[in-house]
């Protein structure tokens, strides 16, 4: 197969995508072989395979894991153990998960080929939106990227974020002048707020040439333009001037706009004034950068909660989720970026990783063999079952379409049949390779005696109770949810940020109003919930609307125990007590359903 990485032929791009995805049960097989021959011999598979690479016998002998099984071994390498008790390939660093979507932040092994793999997934997004939007090569991204600090493990490896990797790597620094409106300087600033302020700066100053807007996840770039309607005016003063504000301290940031903001710029200044200074931000994105042609933006799983704030501030530039990956490996990309947000699936690419998936019912738990679930036939269920009662994975040449996976990898870095903790729904196929679509993440439910609401079940009902705000005028920013326990009996608290579409007006929330949407959000979700409710097993939902800029102080808060902001995923379902302070903390109204249940 030919070897993409340096091209920017998009052709050839496209061509080697067909390549990938026709051979892909071939090139799947290619893989594990790879995987165990190089690292059958390490403490961990020996175990297992006795020094065999046979992929059968990997498949019997090897169990499925998660990270706490895999965590000594991590532990002892951090603390100074040779890498090869996991992976016969030296370890360049360790990647540090964000732990805001699927609780601790986890440290996974990055190799020097890992590090490229995942760049070349990156290559390989760039000629699938080359085919759908014209002229790209003419302009820049207005990007939105940011790092943070890493640390060192005992043994002196490198502890960093996936993006902190790649923003900080040689590639990224040799082409950001080339294709993104930030300076390096502004993206590698550890202080978020100057790296924001200068971003948005820089990307204003360039307004022209801007051809995309891009993040890495929604969260980001919702945040981004709350930032930007709370500095605008200062925004426009210094492009009126031509000075950059005092308070802009960070040496990197300072000199790098100082080579964009040359000279005072008053007619730019009162454009963007005119722009910002309109009642209402709908559109917002598009006015400011009218060449815009796309929002580059991962706004699948938890972040399709903001597939409506982005549309209302994107003012019709079509929403792209590039692709789809994590700190374990790169999964797949979105072969069709024109697709609605809320229905993208990603095409997986063979040749990252080793696949298998773990079939779970549509609430994300394991199917068990007895059961019947969700109308499957126990005949079904004990297809997906050994002898022993146990559910069997499938490779990627034996999914079912409309079922529902948990995705299970093995990497050439040490992951052996690692689940990742994904929920997924097969779609489709592009050639060969299955195509799915990210449900969420598997545990992050709420729960209440025997009441389990899936996240994927509690975005649909907020996004059906939010379609009864919207004609009033009322936008949900973001939401969150935890399950209230310390009254008997309980339930679920719903938070809500929201705005008024028209800047500098609020409306006195109607209590009826917002009853109704409590009563929405209970009545969309499943019998269990509805039968609990009736037999008062759980008190009536409430929904708590918080001030403008709680959920930052939230997204603070994660930042200030490790997470990165490039990362940041808003949790759905919150478990930590200190962050239920920090929204409560933000608390103007609560409001509770009036609903009794008479399930007959």
């Amino acid at each position: 197969m030919a070897d993409l990485m340096g091209t920017k032929d998009y052709e050839n791009g496209l061509n080697f995508l067909e390549e990938l995805t026709e051979n892909g049960h071939r090139i799947q097989e290619q893989v594990l072989e790879e995987i165990l021959l190089r690292n059958a011999g390490t403490e961990y598979l020996t175990r297992f395979l006795h020094g065999q690479t046979d992929k059968q016998l990997f498949k019997n002998n090897v169990p499925i894991v998660t990270y706490e099984d895999i965590k000594p071994y991590i532990d002892r390498i951090a603390n100074g153990e040779t890498s090869n008790i996991l992976l016969a390939d030296p370890i360049s660093e360790f990647i540090q998960s964000s732990g805001t979507s699927g609780g601790q932040p986890k440290l996974i092994p990055m190799t020097a080929e890992n590090f490229e793999k995942k760049t070349l997934e990156l290559t390989l997004v760039d000629p699938v939106v080359k085919k759908y939007f014209d002229g790209l090569e003419k302009g820049k991204t207005m990007s939105l990227f940011f790092v943070k600090k890493g640390s060192e493990t005992p043994s002196g490896l490198t502890v960093r974020t996936l993006t902190s990797c790649y923003f900080m790597s040689d590639s990224f620094k040799k082409s950001a002048p080339k294709i993104c409106t930030s300076p390096i300087e502004t993206i590698l600033c550890l202080d978020h707020k100057q790296s924001m302020y200068c971003q948005l700066l820089t990307g204003l100053l360039q307004r022209d040439h801007v051809v995309s807007i891009s993040s890495i996840f929604g969260s980001v770039l919702a945040r981004s333009i709350k930032f930007l309607e709370d500095h605008w005016n200062e925004l426009c003063s210094n492009i009126r001037t031509g000075c950059l504000s005092d308070w802009i301290t960070d040496p990197g940031c300072r000199n790098a706009v100082s080579s964009i903001l040359t000279r005072p710029n008053p007619e730019l200044a009162d454009t963007i004034e005119q722009i910002c200074g309109n009642e209402s931000w709908e559109g917002i994105i598009k006015k400011l950068w009218p060449k815009a042609k796309y929002i580059n933006s991962v706004i699948t799983g938890t972040m399709s909660q903001y597939i409506s704030l982005l549309d209302f501030y994107g003012g019709g530039i079509p929403l792209v989720s590039p692709s789809y990956g994590s700190s374990e490996s790169t999964f797949g990309i979105n072969l069709n970026p024109l697709s609605n947000p809320y229905d993208v699936s990603y095409t997986f690419l063979p040749n990252m990783a080793y696949f298998e998936f773990l079939p779970v019912d549509k609430d994300g738990e394991e199917k068990a063999r007895e059961s019947n679930l969700d109308g499957v036939s126990s005949q079904w269920s004990s297809e997906m079952t050994n002898a022993n009662g146990n559910v069997e994975p499938v490779d990627s040449a034996n999914v079912k379409l409309g079922q529902y996976y948990e995705v299970v990898v093995t990497t050439f870095a040490g992951l052996y049949r690692y689940r990742v903790g994904d929920v997924l729904k097969l779609t489709g196929f592009h050639n060969n390779s299955p195509q799915f679509q990210f449900v969420e993440r598997r545990n992050t439910v709420l729960s209440i005696d025997m009441d389990k609401t899936s996240e994927e079940d509690l975005l649909k009902a907020i996004g059906n109770a939010k379609r009864h705000l919207e004609p009033l005028g009322f936008v949900l920013m973001t939401f969150s949810s935890y399950a209230e326990t310390s009254s008997i009996p309980g339930r679920y608290v719903l938070f809500w940020e929201l705005k008024f579409k028209e800047r500098n007006r609020w409306l006195k929330l109607d209590a009826k109003i917002m009853e109704e949407c409590c009563s929405i959000v209970e009545e969309s979700l499943d019998f269990t919930y509805k039968s609990l409710r009736e037999a008062n097993k759980i008190a009536a939902l409430e929904v708590r609307v918080v001030k403008h800029g709680t959920f930052d102080a939230l997204m603070d808060f994660y930042v200030s125990k490790g997470a990165s902001i490039n990362q940041y995923k808003t949790p759905s379902c919150i478990k930590s007590e200190e962050a239920v302070k920090v929204l409560n903390s933000g608390v103007l109204e609560k409001f509770f359903s009036p609903n009794t249940f008479f399930l007959s």
